[in-house]
């Protein structure tokens, strides 16, 4: 059975049960500052990046759900509500969509929000995202009406539409700020959301501090998701990196921080022990594990070698390595393409990656497949609790197999640089990660469906799937996707699970999303 990573096993335990040496430096409160005001949290990531659309981890994306604000959220039930506009009128062809902003939306300058701010928005986010490159392919013009009213003329329906606009990184950004070409992170954390970043105490790989957004107008609505009112309570919220687990956890319990977004699976007994603690799933949908390759270089491009390792994987050992074996009700080890429990899961294949395991038959499958002995580049992101830990399972299922492999540490801003750097197409060959569930809901979210090197005929699946007329017709399709994907493997993947974070016990209001949220809290 997979032990806990190294890292972050015993020694951990050990640190926490010897009464651990707090740092000093980041804990301390300021003079004359009221702590009751102040929520000190610990990100699962370092934040390297605050544009979610040029950055597609959840750290950023989490960041960004502060800042600025969309046209409309998603709530519990995944339904799109209004979000910045008070609604839209769309025309009996479906091929008008016309938005009004509501009032009183306002930059964090001061400035007012403009319909052309949302439009050249719209722009940016439309040659990049999945969901806005199809509507960018059948828009026919969208322009700006007046300051506060906008329309989408489109060639053809598109059903999408809301949900599209609530679901991804379709934040609204002043004109200037959406100017900045779409290869390039914009800087100018600029929003109309509930917080303010001071780019000023931002310290990549130590801290990042978001302050109450006096102008934000909350909307008069319940909380929920993404969508609703965004109520604030807090002046500022600090945000402490800590890469080391027994650090974060030794914090918590001395109460110098509030929140621990990911605390290790191995320290979690511990901190449900705690009488001002709480330990609790905020992710309703969970979380998707994968090994991803890249399709466009050697082994992975071709398409057998990856297949070769799917009759020796066991999902299992992955959750297992990251959470144990005594929370099985966190755990998901039957996991296809699209997320488990979401409309578009399927059984469709998955007996390949379900089946009875037989190590032998994949050491014949590699064989078979022509692997020629080159060493496989494997990176591991060790600031990031979930690549640290499947990466080690990762490894030893590839060498079972017959792999061999290059393995290579850094942290998790290094590997994002390195994966997308020449178009996805660089020096490496897989990492194992994890992606917060909604993204695996459907195929315009799903990033790595396609493959570092493009598949026509994943892409022509896709289009199929945005014309479907409805639910059955586009589960048909993610039948196909699911079965496409598992003949040409763009990834492998290795489960799901839900993760538990662990806060204080004066804390109340959160808000289940797959983002750490920061309004509606209360301290106390």
């Amino acid at each position: 059975m997979p032990q806990p990573h190294p890292k972050f096993g015993r020694r951990a335990a050990l640190a926490l049960a010897g009464g651990a040496t707090l740092a000093p430096g980041p804990f301390r409160p300021a003079l004359g500052q009221d702590r009751s005001r102040v929520l000190r949290f610990v990100p699962h990531a370092n934040l390297t990046v605050l544009d979610p659309l040029w950055s597609t981890a959840l750290v950023s994306y989490c960041a960004a759900s502060a800042i600025w604000d969309r046209l409309y959220g998603l709530d519990e039930t995944l339904t799109p509500r209004p979000q910045m506009v008070s609604g839209h009128e769309l025309s009996e062809d479906r091929l008008h969509w016309r938005f009004s902003l509501r009032e009183g939306l306002l930059w964090h300058d001061g400035e007012k929000v403009l319909a052309r701010d949302c439009v050249a928005s719209l722009h940016r986010w439309a040659q990049k995202d999945g969901f806005g490159l199809r509507l960018a392919a059948q828009t026919e013009e969208m322009r700006a009406l007046d300051d506060t009213r906008f329309e989408i003329r489109l060639r053809k329906p598109f059903p999408q539409m809301l949900f599209a606009l609530g679901a991804t990184a379709c934040f609204m950004m002043p004109e200037r700020s959406a100017a900045t070409p779409v290869g390039t992170a914009v800087n100018e954390p600029m929003g109309s959301g509930p917080f303010i970043f001071r780019r000023d105490e931002w310290v990549s790989g130590a801290r990042a501090v978001f302050e109450r957004n006096p102008r934000y107008m909350s909307r008069d609505e319940s909380s929920s998701f993404w969508a609703g009112g965004k109520p604030v309570h807090f002046d500022r919220i600090e945000w402490t990196i800590m890469p080391d687990p027994s650090t974060a956890a030794s914090a918590l319990q001395a109460g110098e921080v509030d929140w621990v977004e990911r605390p290790f699976a191995d320290l979690v007994p511990l901190l449900e022990q705690h009488p001002r603690l709480r330990v609790d799933v905020l992710d309703p949908l969970g979380t998707w594990a994968e090994i991803r390759f890249n399709t466009a270089i050697p082994p992975f491009n071709n398409p057998k070698v990856a297949r070769a390792l799917m009759p020796a994987l066991k999902q299992a050992d992955f959750l297992q390595s990251l959470l144990g074996t005594e929370r099985p009700e966190l755990m998901n080890p039957r996991s296809g393409v699209f997320l488990p429990g979401s409309p578009l899961a399927t059984e469709a294949g998955l007996d390949v990656l379900t089946g009875p395991r037989d190590l032998e038959k994949a050491r014949q499958l590699l064989k078979d497949a022509g692997y020629d002995g080159r060493p496989v580049v494997m990176l591991e992101a060790s600031d990031l609790g979930t690549s640290a830990a499947f990466s080690p399972v990762a490894r030893q299922l590839f060498e079972q197999v017959g792999l061999k492999v290059d393995y290579q540490t850094m942290d998790w801003g290094t590997l994002l640089s390195r994966t997308n750097a020449q178009g996805g197409r660089g020096p490496w060959n897989c990492y194992a990660t994890a992606w917060a569930g909604l993204w695996i809901t459907n195929p315009a979210m799903h990033a790595h469906l396609y493959g570092s090197e493009p598949d026509a005929r994943m892409a022509e699946l896709r289009d199929q799937w945005f014309d479907a007329p409805d639910l059955p017709a586009q589960k048909a399709v993610a039948e196909q996707m699911q079965l496409r994907a598992l003949e040409r493997p763009p990834f492998l993947p290795c489960g799901q699970y839900f993760n538990q974070q662990a806060f204080s016990r004066n804390l109340s209001g959160f808000v289940k999303a797959p983002t750490a949220t920061f309004w509606n809290l209360r301290k106390g």
